[in-house]
């Protein structure tokens, strides 16, 4: 797991694409002056005039393209600043991991660096023979139109990126794939196959406790890894944390059966739980669901007053949780080729992501009613894809957020379009409407 964190740092680092295309404009440098050396030469006469260029105009070129490149690659990290500021002050800060991670910004970073790395080698390795004809030139102004061809992308990308509804239609998507892959892995068993006399018979030796190595947010766990560790050693784990929570060093992970005397060996699991400084969305359906939620509750701030927006987002959410409820699993059970248990890790209920979800729009939108409505519309579309157990969750929070509103309060035309949502809800609930006014 180690390998996996370290690479995970690696790949989503702002300087891990960069470095690649400078290393590739190395090797590009090279072939390029091998070519200019060794084959110009020789077959200069049948290779078209406008592809050779004599030394002096190239050096003049030279420093033409390096001054362009400096000056595109300027304005785009200018460009980032801005929108990582837009992003900490409109949206969330949460929100950043979203931009920095998006491979078009550290493509078009990666080509600039590609780009002012193969002109400058060029220049440098350029010889003092003014008449000597050479075919890098040409190369270098392919190289510097597809740089430019690579900011007006990213220029349009980030134009795009800062728009709100866009920002909030990616990580509705990117959510949706954390709930598939986590809910819909092909070696869960459903929980009708463990009743709790196998899970005690499985229980019986001694427990032992695995602590964690560091502290931290569980950012991810890998568990065929962790499956296949205690299959090795005959052995039962249940986890203690749950995905997205704050990991204090020396507190119990895991819970072991199993005849295990080594601690050292006990504790080599720690290599499959991810353990990092903030929480991401590899695993994390709950911090996925907070970026909405942190969006929806800055726009209804008297800051920024923008109610349509947190009503959009309390959509998103509301579409998240209804497929979530589909797919939703009390109890994770693990078990190895030969359907022994193996692992026990329990998510987060249905229940606790509703209310992580709406509890924040309760508090600071509770005098705003359209953002009231919004919610209970997506409580409604919820229960209305589920069955019944998500139905009384459903219900049991539902009526968590009318009592927010005084509905003695509410003019007339406002009353009518709550208990309008109200009952709706209600009905798909299989329930009576709860207003009297």
């Amino acid at each position: 797991m180690y390998k996996e964190k370290a690479w995970v740092h690696i790949r989503d680092s702002f300087w891990f694409l960069p470095t690649i295309y400078s290393m590739v404009s190395i090797i590009c440098v090279t072939l390029v002056t091998m070519i200019d050396l060794w084959i110009i030469p020789k077959v200069k006469e049948g290779v078209p005039s406008i592809l050779l260029m004599n030394t002096s105009t190239a050096q003049t070129l030279y420093g033409s393209l390096i001054t362009s490149i400096l000056t595109m690659t300027t304005i785009s990290f200018s460009t980032i600043m801005v929108v990582l500021t837009t992003y900490s002050t409109q949206f969330s800060p949460r929100t950043l991991q979203d931009f920095m991670k998006s491979r078009v910004t550290q493509h078009v970073l990666g080509v600039f660096s590609f780009g002012f790395i193969f002109v400058i080698i060029n220049l440098l390795l350029m010889g003092g023979e003014q008449s000597k004809a050479l075919i890098s030139p040409f190369l270098t102004v392919v190289v510097s139109i597809v740089c430019l061809g690579f900011f007006i992308v990213f220029i349009h990308h980030s134009s795009r990126f800062v728009q709100v509804n866009n920002l909030i239609g990616k990580i509705r998507l990117s959510t949706s794939k954390v709930i598939k892959k986590t809910f819909q892995d092909k070696d869960i068993h459903e929980a009708s196959e463990w009743n709790e006399q196998k899970i005690a018979e499985r229980k019986e030796t001694e427990k032992k406790t695995i602590y964690a190595r560091e502290s931290g947010y569980a950012q991810a766990v890998q568990i065929s890894s962790l499956v296949e560790w205690a299959s090795k050693r005959d052995a039962l784990l249940e986890a203690n944390f749950y995905i997205g929570s704050y990991i204090q060093k020396g507190m119990p992970v895991y819970s072991c059966w199993g005849n295990i005397e080594d601690q050292e060996e006990l504790d080599s699991c720690n290599e499959f739980l991810l353990i990092g400084n903030e929480r991401t969305d590899l695993q994390d359906i709950e911090f996925s669901i907070q970026k909405l939620v942190e969006i929806a509750v800055k726009a209804i701030s008297p800051a920024v007053n923008d109610p349509h927006t947190a009503v959009n987002c309390i959509n998103r959410i509301g579409s998240l949780l209804a497929e979530l409820g589909t797919v939703y699993k009390p109890i994770r059970y693990y078990g190895d080729e030969e359907q022994v248990l193996r692992l026990i890790m329990e998510p987060l209920s249905f229940e606790q992501y509703l209310y992580k979800s709406f509890y924040q729009l309760r508090i600071y939108g509770s005098k705003d009613i359209s953002v009231m409505n919004g919610v209970l519309e997506a409580l409604f579309k919820v229960a209305t894809v589920n069955g019944e157990t998500v139905k009384r969750d459903v219900w049991k929070f539902g009526l968590y957020i009318i009592r927010a509103v005084d509905v003695k309060e509410l003019d007339e035309l406002d009353y009518e379009q709550f208990a309008y949502f109200a009952e709706r809800l209600a009905a798909s609930c299989n329930m009576s409407s709860p207003l009297e006014r």
